[in-house]
């Protein structure tokens, strides 16, 4: 067939009229009849058959069914809100978001006791413990709730949040408390909602320090001499640096003038010869007070040559007390001990001594070549009990005698935090302990650490004492400083009962003001009596004093003269402000030597930069315990007289002190 006789629609039309089409009524009959003969054979025409399927009821399924129909976003959505309702359920944080009206939860403390819970204080009074059975429940940090009232709403009082308040530790005690039975949870403690009034303060802190008042203004027609001790002490400044870094502006007792301006080094003319120290005198116009003077006086220890120092013997006295448990004490103590093992050598010797409830030897006299030894000893140290100070300082020293030999220098490192509660404990009695063991020739150094309930006054005690130094360790910076960087200066002393007495001339100086040595002061008579113990100098250390001076004739005399006082004295030469004695010991001598110096207005001494920086710290510290002598000088005249002086600054220690002292003009902004 030719493709052009072929009629497709022709094709189309036939096979429509082949097809009938189905009958409905037909169909309907055939499918009944199928049906019937499956049921049938089945043989379930009657009944239900019991299938794999269960019917789509019940808890269980819904839930499967609820998950298998969950989008990912909704599967988030219900996770975190079931979160959010188990944390304001079960958490003492969320359980206080269910309290309303403008209250402030007291924290409730950790305890450990079987007494039921007391009632509630009144306003003023510590908030009750709260125990939960036998289990010890600590409560959350405070959280302050305000309410957002109507504005014409009535002020909340505390009697209209009563009864909320009352509900609370039946809530704690009761619903709660069954449902922590059924999960296996401890009851949260009840709630204790303080007065609308009152305010949370942190713990307030239990440290306390060594200082004394202010050194008045001396007359010199009356009064022409001062005496003090030297310090070489320098825990006041690492004090004040550690409340600075916490925020807050150091106690004025925590300030003591003298070891803020002795904490850093100076570039004072080495001695000569032979010679212990060597003085050094500047005379400068005074940065707060126009019309008066500084006169600085600097002094500088002689530096041996390391290879010439004698063997050491050293014991560590480390308080292992409950209070020591903190990272900022036993720990910190450890990483500082560690530091200064790399700088003995191995003819050395270390032991260590531990009290807590009672002392005990934790390591033998060891050579400091067996570091692993020492360190291992170190390691095992743990803190706990209380403390027995003085039994430790009695073994200590019995230790350390047997160690001595010729030539040795021992010496004892008490590390504490000067928390001394148990026995004899009283600072006379320990002061009169450490006095006695004085004139062994065993040097105690005392090393402060923590804070909260820091003994500092204890420490300066102790230090001053022993014939020996204190530092306050806050950091490992700080260690490194004191135990490494000038562990020469802090174990061997060149000079001992070291004391500085100047005479001003009334005829050129009528008033005078020593800063700072107010708990170093001696009298008169003291300064020639070799029996009055005083400071010592080690090796290579810088002691800085400073007077601040009013001429004769200047407008910044505060004091008038007495209309029927004696005639002012002109003997001495016009030129001479005063005159300076410093006497000393060498060490392991009983008779002591005599250096005399005038002190002249041109005296010019030091370099600028050290003048001017030890200027800087003076007023800081001034303006840090009450702007009395400092008339109308800021922080920032301080800050700007320390910045132009920095000068240098291998390890940083003054660039710190910038830092600090901006801190400090920040913090006293928002005090006034």
């Amino acid at each position: 067939m030719a493709d052009d006789d072929f009629d497709l629609d022709a094709l189309k039309r036939t096979v429509a009229r082949a097809t009938p089409r189905p009958d409905p009524e037909t169909r309907a009959a055939h499918l009944r009849a199928a049906q019937e003969s499956f049921a049938a054979h089945q043989e379930t025409r009657d009944r239900a058959r019991h299938g794999s399927e269960r019917p789509k009821a019940g808890l269980w399924t819904g839930v499967h069914e609820m998950f298998d129909r969950l989008t990912g976003r909704g599967a988030l959505t219900l996770t975190t809100a079931l979160v959010a309702c188990g944390l304001l359920v079960l958490t003492p944080a969320g359980q206080s978001l269910w309290q309303s009206g403008p209250h402030l939860v007291t924290p409730a403390p950790v305890v450990e006791s079987r007494a039921p819970a007391p009632a509630a204080a009144p306003a003023g009074d510590a908030a009750p413990q709260a125990v939960a059975g036998d289990t010890a429940v600590a409560a959350a940090p405070p959280v302050a709730e305000t309410a957002a009232a109507a504005p014409d709403a009535a002020p909340a009082s505390p009697a209209a949040a009563a009864p909320l308040a009352d509900a609370m530790p039946e809530m704690a005690t009761g619903a709660f408390a069954r449902m922590g039975d059924t999960m296996g949870l401890a009851a949260p403690a009840p709630f204790i909602a303080a007065p609308e009034n009152s305010l949370w303060m942190p713990e307030q802190s239990r440290d306390s320090f060594a200082n004394a008042p202010a050194n008045p203004l001396q007359v010199t027609a009356e009064n022409p001499v001062s005496t003090f001790s030297i310090d070489v002490d320098t825990a006041s400044w690492s004090l004040v640096r550690r409340s600075l870094n916490f925020g807050a502006l150091p106690p004025p007792d925590a300030v003591r003038i003298e070891e803020m301006v002795n904490y850093f080094p100076y570039a004072y003319p080495a001695p000569k010869g032979d010679a212990a120290f060597r003085p050094t005198i500047t005379v400068m116009p005074s940065p707060w007070n126009t019309g008066t003077q500084l006169v600085e006086i600097g002094i500088q220890g002689r530096m041996p040559a390391i290879a010439d120092r004698p063997p050491l013997n050293l014991v560590f006295l480390i308080d292992t007390s409950g209070s020591m448990e903190a990272p900022d004490r036993l720990p910190l103590l450890k990483a500082a001990f560690r530091l200064m093992l790399t700088q003995l050598r191995p003819e050395d010797r270390v032991a260590i001594v531990t009290y807590a409830g009672s002392a005990g030897v934790a390591l033998d006299p060891t050579p400091a070549g067996e570091a692993a030894t020492i360190t291992a000893a170190l390691d095992a140290l743990a803190a706990s009990g209380s403390t027995a100070g003085q039994a430790g300082l009695s073994q200590a020293y019995g230790l350390a005698r047997k160690m001595a030999g010729d030539g040795d220098v021992t010496r004892v490192i008490l590390a504490t935090d000067g928390d001394f509660n148990v026995g004899p404990s009283s600072t006379a009695e320990l002061e009169s302990f450490i006095a006695g063991e004085r004139d062994s020739g065993i040097f105690l150094s005392v090393l402060g650490f923590g804070r909260g309930n820091l003994n500092d006054a204890l420490m300066q005690a102790l230090a001053q004492n022993g014939n020996g130094t204190a530092a306050y360790i806050d950091t490992l910076a700080e260690a490194q400083k004191v135990l490494v960087d000038q562990l020469t200066g802090t174990l061997f002393p060149i000079a001992s009962d070291v004391k500085v007495q100047v005479e001003w001339n009334p005829a050129t100086v009528a008033e005078y003001r020593l800063i700072g040595y107010e708990t170093r002061a001696l009298n008169r008579a003291d300064f020639n009596n070799d029996r009055v113990d005083a400071g010592d100098l080690g090796a290579g250390h810088t002691v800085t004093a400073i007077y601040e001076i009013t001429p004769v004739g200047s407008p910044a005399v505060l004091v008038d003269p007495l209309r029927y006082g004696p005639e002012a004295v002109t003997e001495a030469a016009s030129d001479e402000l005063g005159f300076l004695r410093l006497r000393w010991k060498t060490p392991g001598e009983g008779e002591s030597r005599l250096l005399e110096t005038p002190i002249r207005a041109g005296d010019a001494g030091a370099r600028p930069e050290d003048a001017g920086f030890a200027a800087a710290i003076a007023g800081f510290g001034q303006l840090l315990r009450g702007p009395d002598w400092t008339g109308d000088w800021s922080w920032d005249d301080a800050l700007a007289l320390a910045a132009a002086s920095r000068g240098d600054d291998p390890y940083g220690y003054r660039s710190e002190a910038l830092s600090l002292m901006r801190i400090a003009a920040t913090l006293a902004q928002g005090r006034r």
